[in-house]
């Protein structure tokens, strides 16, 4: 993967962001490659997530801007942001638990189906269409993360492994060019850790989407990362391979800086 010729898909540059007298994100730089999985990492309150609500107009910076295919995004309306091509989970899976996985699905898919009431209510063959499409390629990304088992199953039922599963597939039924990460590997063991960086790879070699995550299992960074950013207390530590950031003092001392951690360190880089 590494070494690899991208274009840009997503351009940052000089993000700043204050909440009252707070700077949360300061002079925050950097570009993802089309292609690439790109991961920010961090101690608790280096600004990850923020940096995560801009891209995703949950947060405007108060300074700085963000070009996604070259487009300004700080210019496009929150839920315009989906119809660019950009989808997200969350650390809190955010999923609507009394409809079924197939359910779930369907609804990340809706902005690829235009919604006209007269041809709705007369159930034109346009709209019959659209539906069997939208069935379509639902069905297309149960069938790759291997959800079949699921399908009709409501999401309450489910246990929570499964159910990081089903919101990266709500994400993709949306078609996104860019896909946001938050934590994906959050509430996991082990194995469910391992599966979850099969399905990321998966997603970046079989399916061409480009992958920006923020995370703290240093394994899975390691594993699945083209590149990572490191940043501490708003601000950028330094921009590398995983191996290269793992190793930057700074790194060590912000964000592994217990004897356990340097240890989980050693074991990743292994």
């Amino acid at each position: 993967m590494n070494g690899t010729s991208f274009d840009n898909l997503l351009e940052a540059r000089d993000l700043q962001v204050r909440f009252g007298g707070v700077l949360a994100v300061n002079k925050v730089s950097f570009d993802v490659r089309r292609g690439e999985v790109f991961t920010l990492i961090g101690p608790n309150g280096a600004g990850k997530t923020t940096v995560f609500n801009l891209i995703s107009r949950i947060y405007t910076p108060t300074a700085g801007e963000i070009r996604f295919e070259g487009h300004p995004l700080t210019d496009v309306a929150p839920h315009r942001v989906a119809a660019m091509g950009i989808a997200r989970t969350f650390q809190n899976i955010e999923l609507f638990e009394h409809a079924t996985v197939l359910q779930n699905l369907l609804i990340g898919r809706h902005l690829h189906h235009p919604r006209r009431l007269w041809a709705e209510m007369l159930f034109l063959p346009a709209v019959r269409d659209a539906e069997r499409q939208t069935r379509r390629k639902v069905e297309e990304v149960i069938e790759f993360l291997d959800l079949q088992h699921y399908r009709d199953t409501m999401v309450a039922g489910l246990p929570y492994g499964v159910r990081k599963v089903v919101e990266l597939a709500r994400a993709l039924s949306t078609g996104p060019k860019l896909l946001l990460l938050d934590e994906p590997s959050s509430g996991l063991n082990v194995e469910e850790t391992g599966d979850m960086a099969f399905w990321i790879q998966d997603i970046q070699k079989d399916l061409g989407i480009t992958v920006l995550m923020v995370e703290h299992d240093m394994s899975l960074v390691s594993r699945v990362s083209d590149r990572v950013l490191a940043m501490n207390q708003g601000e950028v530590l330094t921009l590398g391979t995983p191996a290269e950031v793992q190793s930057h003092p700074g790194v060590v001392e912000a964000y592994l800086g217990t004897a356990d951690d340097a240890t989980s360190l050693r074991r990743a880089k292994a």
